[in-house]
């Protein structure tokens, strides 16, 4: 059984279950930064400018691929970090190539994080990764990891969100949401909603009571740009309670 309930009367809760004291029970800190969103559009807080994420790509699971990559990358491995066909987790290292475009060997129903996992080397080009020929993830150029607010709950566990900030390019100011497509549900309805000015500073938010996100839900972090076009980050940190 899950030690959930012990973990979080603790003093220093959060520090033992990062030391993977508690057993079942795990965190997960999602991060994402649009680089350059363009006044008065919306999209999901991640890689690609004005865009929101393409969940419908994910309607069956399937390989992933990596294009051609920037000659300079060539050899490089890639891991891919998401959730299989039944939403369990699965993570996958693959080497990319300057010539010909490369596939996983499982197939994916969600992907979250990507990054190059050559420690001494970061990635030169951009690195995306593709469903059917859409953009599911990007690692940019230099950043040898994706950025995406973007986390889909896996199967048998339960979410509890404690936090969530976001900031906004000096000059520029956004509205923000947090949209959840809770499991068996269609649509994406919001779950938090916040304004951000890059003057004002960081938006913060700890939530007194945590919000609870059912297994197999998706949470997707999305901005409108008001004024300027501005670079916009998004974080929240989840706990983990396997049933």
């Amino acid at each position: 059984m899950s030690q959930f309930m012990d973990c979080i009367k603790a003093p220093n809760a959060n520090l033992a279950i990062a030391k993977g004291q508690y057993r079942n029970v795990s965190s997960i800190h999602k991060f994402g930064a649009v680089p350059a969103m363009s006044q008065n559009q919306t999209g999901t807080i991640w890689d690609i400018d004005d865009t929101s994420y393409p969940w419908d790509s994910f309607a069956t699971a399937g390989v992933l691929t990596i294009p051609v990559v920037n000659a300079s990358d060539d050899g490089k491995n890639i891991t891919l970090i998401g959730l299989d066909a039944d939403y369990l987790e699965i993570q996958e290292t693959i080497t990319v190539s300057s010539s010909v475009s490369t596939n996983s060997t499982n197939s994916f129903k969600r992907i979250y994080r990507a990054f190059v996992h050559d420690g001494s080397q970061t990635n030169v080009g951009d690195i995306l990764v593709q469903k059917s020929g859409v953009t599911v993830a990007a690692i940019k150029a230099g950043k040898s990891q994706t950025l995406m607010a973007v986390y889909t709950v896996p199967a048998g566990k339960d979410a509890y969100i404690l936090k969530g900030t976001t900031t906004c390019q000096s000059g520029a100011d956004a509205t923000g949401n947090m949209f959840i497509r809770y499991f068996g549900e269609n649509a994406f309805r919001i779950g938090h909603s916040f304004e951000v000015s890059g003057a004002g500073g960081q938006y913060s938010y700890e939530f007194g009571v945590p919000l609870k996100i059912p297994a197999k839900s998706d949470i997707d972090v999305r901005a409108t740009v008001r004024s300027n076009n501005a670079r916009v980050t998004a974080a929240f940190d989840i706990i983990l309670d396997e049933y």
